[in-house]
């Protein structure tokens, strides 16, 4: 039977399994359109293409399948750039399907023509060029194998208009594309020495990064951890792979973690990493990060072993597996005198109490936390909010914090939110925004109006660029310098403008309706935006100086 380009594309697309694409047509991906309306495939018509990618991450993030954005050329695929490049850093699997201008043109300037395989080459896992409609039956299911396999990422398909229209005859679909499965390299001789070396430690502690959640390795960690009594520190990616609650949970590590956690850190003979890259953000000034403990580092990807901090023990395999694997050949291990060492720490470090007013935003957050369930989605943008979410949000779940790591992109909260709401209909999705972030995909609440999602939105209003402005006044001899909005626009009367609800708490609002206004929110069924002023002087603390060793942190202001 014949098949042009675009419908092997979208068949192709079908049997992978997806439901919901996100994307905005063009002329160069309008081919594609075509087919796309004679399918049962949900297309979610963004407001602008770095929406679209975000949203595509917002299902990817929280289901941990690949998910699907789609653009024209040109313009199109430029503007989705950031959110791939986002993609990358944090290891998320989707597949970005672009149009291209025809063949016979390319390399000729013409309209919307960019060379959008050679920019992407350095932010994505792979990507492609079709050259024929032919080379898209394998083309496509390669690139869902490629996202998903190993240490997931982005990966890229252009597609020219001429390819897309092109008709073949097909007579067998090849099989979707599935993750391939990573045997752990050097496993009994590696294994034991690692088992070993646990067995042997006094002081260790596991040190768990995104690829936990990646490898959904949650369970076996803890049950890793409970056996031999291992105290256990998150990145920020992996907020929620031990509960929150846990009694061997530290929580959060690095520039704004709590003082005992680093502090506990330091004192450790042993750092187990797991899925974790020693980003600079967790670690500080490197050469000062644990200079008393050996590190064991498993990760799924050989290329981050010995990248950033020598191993005394490494094993290349996927989190799930070495886990279950070690956790046969470690004692069973109760750490009386550890346990008790970090509580002392605790005593001496403790938290610096930033909950006690109504309306601090850590305040804010703990409160929001009570009256959502503990599958409830977070999603954050980057700032301020993104670190006071992270220290006050009790994350008792993975996939239930969703934001942008690596890369630190400010306008991923919304779109990201709106994936997944769309791919979790019967959980309530809640986005902290600030009022920076919001403004950089605020055309999103539109899309969100379109859909009715199950979403709060929260905008913490300081008229700054609040971390920016923290740092200026902390480290920049209070050179304030572009950090602050002389305008602001009016959120609430914005959102209402794109078709959504919203409250407008005030200043002098009574603590009783901001606990209503809270409350209100999160019951809300459908998208709503709550605009929360705070003031400009709120900062984040604990935080550890740029360039500094994570045991050099501020704590208030000096």
């Amino acid at each position: 039977m014949k098949y042009n380009g675009a419908q092997i594309i979208v068949k192709l697309l079908e049997n992978q399994g997806i439901k919901i694409i996100a994307g905005i047509p063009g002329s160069s991906n309008l081919p594609l359109y075509d087919a796309l309306a004679k399918s049962g495939i949900q297309h979610i018509l963004a407001r602008h293409e770095q929406g679209a990618g975000f949203i595509a991450q917002g299902i990817a993030r929280s289901t941990g399948n690949v998910a699907v954005a789609i653009t024209t050329s040109g313009p199109g695929a430029t503007n989705i750039i950031t959110a791939i490049a986002d993609a990358k850093l944090d290891s998320i699997p989707i597949v970005i399907i672009t149009g291209q201008v025809a063949t016979s043109i390319i390399g000729t300037d013409a309209f919307q023509e960019v060379d959008t395989y050679g920019i992407t080459i350095p932010i994505t896992k792979h990507n492609f060029i079709a050259k024929s409609a032919k080379e898209l039956l394998f083309l496509i299911p390669e690139a869902f194998t490629i996202a998903s396999s190993g240490r997931p990422g982005p990966v890229v398909v252009d597609v020219p208009r001429d390819i897309q229209l092109e008709t073949v005859d097909v007579e067998e679909w090849p099989n979707p594309g599935k993750p391939i499965d990573i045997s752990i390299q050097n496993k009994n001789d590696g294994l034991n020495k690692i088992a070993a070396a646990i067995n042997k430690s006094p002081r260790p502690i596991l040190y768990a990064g995104g690829g936990i959640i990646h490898a959904n390795a949650s369970r076996y960690l803890i049950s890793f951890v409970e056996k031999n009594s291992i105290p256990v520190v998150t990145t920020l990616l992996a907020l929620g792979t031990i509960p929150h609650s846990h009694p061997l949970n530290l929580g959060m590590l690095g520039m704004h973690a709590e003082r005992y956690t680093n502090m506990a850190m330091n004192e450790a003979d042993l750092i187990i990493a797991v899925g974790s890259r020693f980003d600079d953000r967790a670690t500080g000034k490197l050469s000062e990060f644990c200079p008393n403990a050996k590190v064991i580092h498993i990760d799924i990807d050989c290329a981050e072993i010995n990248k950033n901090r020598k191993a005394e023990y490494s094993i290349v395999g996927d989190a799930k597996e070495v886990l279950i694997e070690l956790r046969r050949l470690i004692e069973d291990n109760r750490r009386t005198p550890w346990l008790q060492e970090i509580l002392n720490i605790k005593n001496s470090y403790p938290s610096i109490g930033i909950y006690d007013d109504p309306f601090s935003p850590y305040q804010i957050i703990r409160k929001t936390a009570t009256l959502l369930p503990d599958d409830a989605i977070i999603a954050t943008d980057v700032g301020q909010h993104q670190m006071w979410v992270a220290q006050a949000y009790p994350f008792e779940k993975p996939r239930t914090l969703l934001t942008s790591g690596g890369l630190g992109t400010m306008g991923f909260g919304l779109p990201v939110a709106i994936g997944a709401s769309i791919a979790n209909p019967k959980r309530k999705v809640v986005c902290f925004s600030g009022d920076g972030s919001i403004l950089m995909n605020i055309q999103e609440l539109t899309t969100a109006a379109d859909l009715g999602c199950n979403l709060t939105i929260f905008v913490f209003k300081n008229q700054h660029l609040g971390l920016v402005r923290q740092q200026q006044e902390l480290f920049y001899n209070n050179n304030l310098m572009a950090s602050k909005f002389k305008t602001n626009p009016d959120f609430a009367l914005l959102a209402k403008g794109f078709g959504i609800d919203s409250i407008d708490v005030k200043k002098d609002t009574d603590p009783k309706d901001l606990e209503n206004a809270l409350r209100m929110g999160v019951q809300c069924k459908k998208p709503m935006l709550i605009n929360i002023p705070i003031h400009h002087a709120e900062k984040v603390f604990p935080m550890v100086p740029p360039g500094e060793g994570n045991t050099t942190m501020l704590w208030k202001e000096q």
